[in-house]
């Protein structure tokens, strides 16, 4: 695989690039770059956790990428995840790896370090140097990598947590920070400090955040206005599609899915086809009743968006083809978890725990 073809698998991935003319440096010099990324144990395991990961890792790991995950085992405990219970924590850890390895992730050329394990001496060295040459206010903008809102209050344990994210990418001599747009500034941290601690700068990948299902709404008098931002919240199951969720779970969430008439923008449903859907599916077929045109194959995403927008599929016909094909993408989590005993008792185990934020 050239170069140029590389980096458009990795656009593929990436919302933004930061940035490409590092990317192609990277890729003439080393065949296997190392790409990060981290995740904090905490809960149910989404679709755009599970599925959509499983895409971009396995589309990285094409072009000779090797993946590094970070199980933050430790930054869990200090988010508070599980409400701090420790244990737990690592039950989910080890949860989102059986569904990664169920959802086809290519594990060949993935490896899971667990936070817990392996940071050192040289690691928390390094992670008090970042934070000496940086400003508590500097640290705190970079909250919202957290899930926590700027200016929103934080224990002392979450004002350190960004100076150990920055030093997790020099840990595991990472390449690549690939991490989604809300840990854009941490890893802008990153490559800040890089040259001063005398580390080589990272590029970093992030990519595209999947919207929730339902939008977030605010009253103004009388009248109630979508708020531009939908988030995938594990504390609103309504938000998102779950690894777990049942074939009725499904159909019942995207059936309910905000997905307005011909209206594309922040329309949940169509990222659902766009960025997982039609990434497993060489095409797409929506069942329409013989009155209104019968069914209609879409060979790409971008057909079947023209096509919404000028209202020649209906949102329940589009509603009810995703909860189909999502049903289908589902399948072999769902086997692995029912022929797999170890792996049924940690999802009965997990799924048993209270969701903390």
């Amino acid at each position: 695989m050239d170069i140029s073809e590389k980096i458009r698998l990795v656009r593929e991935v990436g919302e933004e690039i930061i940035n490409e003319e590092e990317l192609y440096e990277l890729f003439k010099k080393n065949k296997h770059p190392i790409a990060y990324d981290g995740f904090e144990p905490s809960g149910k395991i989404h679709i755009a956790q599970g599925l959509l990961r499983a895409i971009n890792v396995n589309k990285l790991t094409k072009t000779g990428i090797m993946f590094k995950f970070w199980v933050a085992d430790w930054f869990a405990l200090m988010n508070n995840k599980m409400g701090g219970d420790l244990d737990k924590i690592q039950d989910v850890g080890k949860y989102f790896i059986e569904v990664w390895k169920a959802s086809g992730m290519d594990m060949e050329n993935v490896k899971f370090l667990w936070a817990s394990e392996n940071m050192d001496r040289k690691y928390w060295l390094r992670t008090i140097q970042i934070a000496r040459l940086n400003s508590v206010q500097r640290i705190t903008r970079c909250s919202q990598i957290m899930g926590r809102k700027e200016g929103e209050s934080l224990s002392a344990a979450q004002i350190f947590y960004p100076c150990m994210q920055a030093s997790d990418i020099f840990q595991l001599n990472a390449d690549i920070a690939q991490l989604g747009m809300d840990q854009r500034k941490v890893n802008v941290l990153a490559r800040e400090i890089a040259e001063k601690l005398g580390y080589k700068k990272p590029v970093a990948v992030h990519h595209h955040m999947l919207m929730g299902l339902q939008p977030s709404t605010s009253l103004a008098g009388d009248k109630i206005e979508q708020a531009i931002e939908m988030k995938m919240s594990k504390s609103n199951p309504d938000s998102a599609v779950f690894m777990a969720d049942s074939e009725e779970e499904v159909e019942r969430k995207i059936k309910k899915a905000y997905c307005p008439e011909g209206i594309i923008e922040n329309n949940p449903v169509l990222e659902y086809y766009k960025h997982i859907i039609f990434e497993l599916n060489k095409e797409v077929r929506i069942e329409r009743d013989a009155r209104f045109g019968g069914d209609v194959v879409f060979s790409n995403y971008h057909e079947l968006e023209k096509a919404f927008a000028n209202k020649e599929v209906h949102p329940m016909d589009l509603k009810s083809a995703a909860a189909f094909y999502i049903n289908n993408a589902l399948i072999p989590a769902r086997k692995h978890f029912e022929s797999n005993k170890k792996a049924a008792a940690l999802e009965k185990k997990v799924m048993g725990y209270e969701v903390t934020r």
